[in-house]
């Protein structure tokens, strides 16, 4: 048992003595409530003080049988003690408060159920993004690495409704359930859905067939790591370019051009504008090679008189620096003199 909890209960059971003992002094032998007290107190602690009143025989058995089990209990206590100072403890429990803090602050946050290899990669992709996550995992070894990679995590079961509570699962914007059994990817998924029904749940599938449950269980979207694995593998025989420029685009590791994607917000004041009219290829040089429309239809190479809607998504290729300057442009709603300085200098 952890040490704390060991102290916890011994606490309990010392204020259980001091209870019974009151109790026992005032109904044995008719003391008042503080005389009571006072006497039990004394008694715990061993303090050698005389009675503050005689006692007949009944009272002092029952003295006796306080002080056996009051010297064991302090006994404890302060083992307990010694075990959490001695072995780090109480500075794990400090480091645990900050870190629980620091996921009760957290807001529009993934949770990553599971840190095996495929979790870890995505941490990694979110830590440099940056994006805000905290990993469940329930191993205590995987938890230690996790303390050393400094990401926030949460011991304990993902099936649970309590850890999931912890980890914020009410303010939370998604959830990635990657552990390596099937069977606990669709509990977990049940068991997300059941507590937040808008949250983006994405679940990871390692055998045949468990896409349908993990779908029906209330997952958004299924990803088999062989499959796509297998697939990649294929492709960059049969199409070594096309998947040399795929891993430029897409990779963390190349700076000069990425694929991101940007949603337009309801309060931009680019709604109702078509691509053409909005000069955002002028402007910044990026290329908008889609746009996935607020119906979840994707328009693939647009036309420059597409129109932009509210929530649309703007799939786009790009620097790093034109991208980040598009989606300010783009989230700019409530500067309405910039967007009318931006529209005269493209009309």
């Amino acid at each position: 048992m952890d040490p704390v909890r060991h102290l916890k209960i011994s606490v309990l059971v010392l204020a259980l003595l001091v209870s019974i003992g009151t109790a026992g002094y005032s109904t044995i032998e008719g003391w008042r409530l503080l005389d009571a007290l006072y006497m039990t107190v004394i008694t715990l602690g061993t303090v050698g003080f005389r009675e503050i009143h005689e006692l007949s025989d009944a009272g002092k058995i029952f003295t006796m049988v306080l002080i056996f089990f009051g010297v064991s209990v302090l006994g404890y206590i302060v083992g307990s003690l010694a075990q959490i100072m001695f072995e780090g403890q109480l500075q794990r429990i400090i480091g645990r408060k900050k870190l629980e803090k620091k996921i009760n602050a957290l807001s529009g946050h993934y949770i990553i159920c599971g840190f095996g290899r495929i979790g870890a990669l995505i941490c990694k992709e979110f830590a440099a993004k940056p994006l805000p996550f905290v990993v469940v995992e329930n191993d205590p070894l995987v938890v230690d690495r996790l303390a050393q990679d400094s990401y926030l995590f949460l011991r304990g079961n993902a099936t649970d409704d309590e850890t999931l509570l912890k980890a914020g699962i009410k303010k939370a914007k998604g959830l990635i359930s990657v552990v390596t059994s099937d069977t606990e990817n669709v509990y977990i998924t049940l068991t997300a859905r059941g507590l937040n029904p808008d949250l983006y749940i994405l679940a990871r599938s390692g055998e045949e067939g468990s896409e349908i449950k993990l779908k029906r269980a209330g997952a958004n979207k299924v990803v088999s790591p062989y499959l796509i694995g297998g697939s990649r593998m294929a492709q960059a025989i049969l199409r070594p370019n096309v998947m040399d420029f795929i891993e430029i685009a897409t990779g963390r590791e190349h700076l000069e051009l990425q694929i991101e994607e940007i949603v337009i917000p309801a309060t931009s004041g680019f709604i109702g504008e078509n691509l053409a009219s909005s000069g955002f290829r002028r402007e910044t040089g990026v290329i908008i090679v889609g746009i996935k429309k607020a119906s979840g239809k994707m328009v693939f190479n647009p036309e420059s008189h597409t129109h932009m809607e509210a929530h649309d998504t703007l799939i786009v290729l790009g620097e790093p620096t034109a991208i980040f300057k598009l989606e300010e442009l783009v989230n700019c709603g409530k500067c309405a003199d910039d967007v009318k300085r931006h529209r005269k200098n493209h009309e």
